[in-house]
């Protein structure tokens, strides 16, 4: 059994939610040149050109890639031989969320109580996701989620008679739907069945595959590059002004569901996409 010290954990998140905010992944840098090789839209380059900018200036002069530092949600795999000492893990993960967001300058954007709305003045606290997993090893995994995108995710119980086909236009229409206010190119993270919470959760943790990085699976591979295609063809474009790029990527992960079931989850995820994660 492998000893891991909460305040070990909080340190790591407080790094990770600073980093998150300051510096875009390269993934996300790769997406922004990818799509200026093929845009042809002069709006949409434009636009392209000043949202990668954006980024190189984040990450050099230690400034908050958005306005919208996000909501903390953090997935984290515990490895059934790890033993986590000194404290809850929730609670360190908080304590790092809290000192991240006061330490960087980031702005607290979370409310106590969604009808009260009185800002709880250090973002937290956090969503957290635990799953045990084999080893010895934790592995936290930080996204500053914005609200603009996530206003635009939805959820469809769809008919097992839906089948693929109303799966597939379910999530083109939510991107249809999310337009120009979900600060496009997107990227969608698609859950696919399990059960109405199980499908939310596999549509947020397929955000956290690197952008570019293949699905595992041959059949949702070409899935995934199909409704790309058609989400790129809707024309909405970065930022709304329209041209070829209303995406980067659409990741889908799927679990096994109910005999009367279809659940879809669409998480709509914009093209400040901060993600960052550690291994202890």
């Amino acid at each position: 059994m492998r000893t891991i010290e909460t305040q070990k954990i909080t340190d790591t998140i407080i790094q990770l939610c600073m980093e998150a905010n300051f510096v875009l992944g390269d993934d996300m840098l790769n997406a922004f040149d990818n799509a200026l090789s093929k845009e042809r839209s002069p709006a949409g380059r434009s636009a392209l050109e000043m949202i990668k900018e954006n980024a190189q200036i984040s990450r050099t002069q230690r400034l908050p890639y958005c306005q919208d530092t996000g909501f903390v949600i953090c997935f984290a795999d515990i490895g059934q031989d790890v033993h986590i000492t000194g404290g809850f893990l929730e609670d360190a993960i908080n304590e790092g969320v809290r000192k991240g967001y006061k330490e960087g300058y980031l702005r607290a954007s979370i409310v106590g109580d969604p009808f009260n709305r009185k800002n709880t003045g250090d973002n937290t606290p956090a969503i957290v996701h635990t799953q045990i997993v084999p080893g010895d090893k934790l592995t936290l995994m930080v996204m500053a989620k914005g609200g603009g995108c996530e206003n635009r995710s939805k959820y469809k119980m769809c008919t097992p008679a839906e089948g693929i086909e109303g799966a597939k236009n379910f999530v083109i229409e939510c991107i249809k739907t999310a337009g120009p206010d979900a600060c496009p190119p997107l990227i969608a993270g698609v859950g696919i069945g399990g059960t109405f919470e199980k499908a939310a959760l596999l549509s947020k943790r397929a955000l956290f595959r690197g952008i570019g990085e293949p699905n595992p699976s041959a059949e949702l591979q070409t899935l995934e590059q199909e409704l790309l295609t058609k989400a790129n063809k809707l024309g909405i474009g970065p930022q709304g002004y329209g041209g070829d790029t209303t995406a980067f990527a659409i990741h889908i992960n799927t679990y096994p569901c109910h005999i009367t079931s279809l659940p879809v989850a669409v998480t709509i995820e914009c093209h400040a996409h901060r993600h960052k994660e550690a291994v202890l």
